[in-house]
């Protein structure tokens, strides 16, 4: 590097960071760089200055480094908003820095009187208090407005997930947050990834410290972004020391404040909280011994403060969290009569997915009217109920549907009614967690909770029941098309020639069979089937587990689908067999009436139809029970691509155990849309229901499932999930031995059957009416999963 070191010890002043600093605490910004070194235990020998950095040599020369104090430049993007404003730094290479809360956003005025837009405390007793985001001084002003009250503890939090920092502005800290050019009055959402917003807003404060290194103490930053006067605005930054973090401005009172505690407890500014949310909020709970069961009665309860950026939407679901905690608190289990007012004004009709969810937690009656008292006691902003159908009254008022931001208006509303719903079913489930783990002292979290009540994700996943409600005009006017079941329904199992329906196939050795959906002359075929001489099956229990509208036109199998995605299926919020017909029903009709040229989607190619016959699926059986007098048709719909419900269970089980009652020789067959997934769940769940009631296959662990190619279907996987489960379960080992021989076939099939199509395989003819691949000696009872 062209420098040298005396070889004798020479000495070497390193400033000590106090030197040269002013009255107000901060460092001199023409401090040499040299000076600002801190050579730790006095092992530098020499240092010497050179043209690009001044270099240390350590002692005996055995290591040397060079100082770097300057900013690089090529490390930040710069950009402008319009092209008449200037050019500047953009945080994270893409971001304008703008002030956070604009006078406009101050409904209640308090700025000026308590410190923070918005301020105000919940009705009633409780010690809750919610608010906007205030500036340094302003912050201070409420906690000696609460002091003065006679507020002994504070705990106050922070429910921003977007990140903030404070610039000094004469006096006082005044918040900023990055913004996207597009968007200038949006918060960012997500940005941190996986790292803290604390994280963030360091490594923003650093970023800012350097664009004003770079732009000689000058910070550009906005603060009318609806007309750009005089924007950007500068700002002096001479030191890190000139720009406050959130947790600086909110933790710095414990020091002077002995009841005071500070949390962060990012909240999302739409939809519900995660569960991870509601864990951190109760374990703030658990650890706040003011906040027990435990403690003294006549000892005042904490004072709750909650802050977003306004003080409404963040703000008033947290303060409707902390009143059902002081409701819990206090023992306030009875409600106040309604006023006159309130009765007086007409109910409003529950949604179905609140209706489902008091019906089936214990006291659910209650459980909701606490939390609407608990709505009430905080509305003076925002009332998240009234929220709920006010969006939807948007919702059903759009005439004209139209594109905006990305999205069409009616997505738009719909989501937004969807969100502000899954909120309320939340602080509905929250209550009652609260009812159970509060005298518990919260030995289980709430995510802990929720796992245990697992059909509670089951409701809120079919909380969107617009589709009950779809107009049956939808097809007619080319809103939806109709798509052939040879389109969605690959013969995987090449049955379509032999059998006419798709992936027919037996459960060998039992009489327990699958399908795809079949059409009119396929039913026929497969009764003819097992109700002739060699089968002699007198009764037959077709179980249709599809939770699609399905139907039959011109002999085909039709289902209804949106044109932009053929593949994506239209679930039906609900497992009544009756309203699925009716809604058959009325697809057929309108069919019918319209009488007019339908585009359908085919195996190859679209086309237009117009349709002669139309049946629906219970319409065709009802057809072949005159000349089957022992076919039983039962619907029984189950999701797709997840477990079926319990009650799916009971259903299943009890429709086979009345057949087999009446016949033991009854025929199962299961159908669904392509005849995989879900009839391959139903057949499982009705070969294991045979084997308890007539005994199971002797099987050992060391069978071998003999099918063509197995080797392509083994393997070795990971069964963690599995082997927990086992071990769990009483007598596990034993349970899952007649579990992975009823799966075992069905999964070596299903790999084979495609493995086969692709490669062009020719096997060896088969026999009519037997499965494509001839069923193993022995079904083996280790499942490769």
């Amino acid at each position: 590097m062209g420098t040298t070191a005396s070889a004798a010890p020479q000495p070497v002043y390193v400033a000590s960071p106090l030197d040269n600093v002013h009255a107000n605490g901060m460092a001199q910004s023409s401090m040499s760089p040299v000076h600002m070194v801190n050579i730790h235990n006095n092992k530098a020998k020499s240092i010497i200055t050179n043209k690009v950095a001044p270099v240390v040599i350590t002692y005996n020369c055995r290591q040397e480094f060079q100082i770097h104090d300057t900013v690089l430049k090529a490390n930040y993007k710069v950009g402008r908003i319009s092209d008449s404003l200037p050019e500047h730094y953009l945080v994270k290479g893409e971001y304008f820095m703008v002030q956070d809360v604009s006078s406009k956003a101050d409904v209640l005025n308090t700025t000026s009187s308590y410190g923070a837009p918005n301020f105000r405390q919940v009705k009633g007793a409780y010690p809750l208090y919610g608010m906007g985001q205030p500036t340094l001084n302003g912050f201070k002003q409420v906690l000696q407005r609460l002091q003065t009250q006679g507020q002994q503890e504070i705990i106050f939090f922070c429910i921003r997930e977007e990140p903030v920092v404070f610039l000094c502005k004469d006096d006082d800290f005044v918040p900023y947050t990055p913004r996207r050019k597009e968007n200038l009055h949006e918060n960012l959402q997500g940005l941190q990834g996986e790292e803290t917003v604390e994280s963030l807003e360091l490594s923003i404060r650093n970023e800012l410290h350097d664009f004003a290194k770079l732009s000689k103490n000058i910070l550009y930053v906005y603060n009318d972004i609806e007309f750009f006067k005089d924007e950007p605005q500068k700002m002096s930054i001479l030191c890190e020391e000139d720009i406050h973090v959130t947790e600086e401005v909110y933790k710095r009172p414990m020091f002077t404040m002995q009841g005071y505690r500070y949390f962060r407890l990012p909240l999302p500014v739409e939809g519900a909280p995660l569960e991870e949310d509601f864990d951190a909020f109760v374990n703030i709970l658990r650890e706040s011994p003011s906040l027990c069961l435990g403690h003294s009665a006549s000892r005042v309860p904490p004072t709750l403060v909650f802050s977003c950026q306004v003080g409404v939407g963040r703000t008033n679901l947290a303060m409707i969290l902390g009143t059902l905690v002081m409701k819990r608190l206090k023992g306030d289990s009875q409600l106040p009569p309604q006023s006159a007012e309130a009765g007086t004004s007409e109910p409003r009709p529950l949604f179905q997915v609140i209706q489902s969810l008091i019906k089936k937690l214990p006291n659910g009656q209650q459980l909701m009217e606490e939390v609407d008292h608990a709505i009430a006691l905080c509305s003076e902003m925002h009332n998240i109920k009234e929220a709920i159908y006010e969006n939807a009254s948007k919702l059903e008022g759009i005439g004209e549907d139209y594109q905006t931001q990305g999205s069409t208006t009616k997505e738009y509303f719909l989501n937004r009614t969807k969100q502000s719903l899954e909120r309320y079913f939340y602080l509905i489930v929250f209550n009652a967690y609260l009812h159970e783990q509060y005298p518990l002292a919260f030995v289980s979290n709430f995510s802990q909770w929720m796992c245990c009540h697992a059909w509670l994700y089951r409701l809120l996943a079919r909380m969107d029941v617009s589709e009950l409600s779809a107009p049956a005009e939808l097809l007619t006017k080319g809103a939806r098309v109709l798509v052939a079941d040879e389109y969605l329904a690959p013969d995987v199992l090449s049955t379509i020639k032999e059998m006419k329906v798709a992936n027919f196939r037996r459960v060998p050795k039992m009489p327990v069979y699958g399908v795809a959906q079949p059409t009119s002359e396929a039913i026929g075929a497969v009764l003819a089937h097992l109700t002739d001489e060699k089968r002699k099956h007198n009764h037959v229990l077709w179980i249709n587990v599809h939770e699609e509208l399905a139907l039959e036109g011109n002999g085909q199998i039709f289902i209804p689908r949106e044109p932009s995605c053929l593949d994506q299926p239209i679930p039906v919020p609900t497992s009544d067999p009756q309203l699925l017909q009716k809604l058959e029903s009325s697809l057929k009709e309108e069919i019918l009436r319209a009488q007019k040229w339908l585009e359908v989607t085919l195996e190859q190619e679209k086309q237009m139809k117009m349709f002669k016959s139309c049946l629906t699926i219970q319409e065709i059986f009802n057809q072949h029970k005159s000349s089957h007098q022992g076919l039983v048709y039962k619907r029984i719909p189950l999701p797709d691509c997840s477990s079926p419900r319990e009650e799916d269970f009971d259903k299943l089980h009890e429709a086979i155990r009345n057949a087999l009652a009446e016949d033991p020789h009854t025929a199962f067959v299961f159908n669904c849309a392509n005849g995989k997934s879900r009839s391959t769940t139903a057949m499982v769940v009705a070969v294991l229901t045979l084997w308890h009631l007539k005994g199971f296959p002797e099987c050992t662990d060391d069978e071998i499932v003999s099918v063509p190619d197995a080797k392509y279907t083994k393997g070795e996987f990971e069964r963690r999930d599995n082997e927990s489960v086992v071990g769990t379960c009483w007598l596990g080992p034993r349970r899952r031995r007649p579990h992975s021989a009823a799966t075992q076939y069905h999964m070596s099939i299903t790999a084979v059957c495609p493995l086969d199509f692709l490669r062009g395989t020719e096997r060896s003819p088969r026999k009519p009416c037997q499965p494509p691949i001839q069923p193993p000696t022995k079904i083996g009872c280790r499942n490769p999963l």
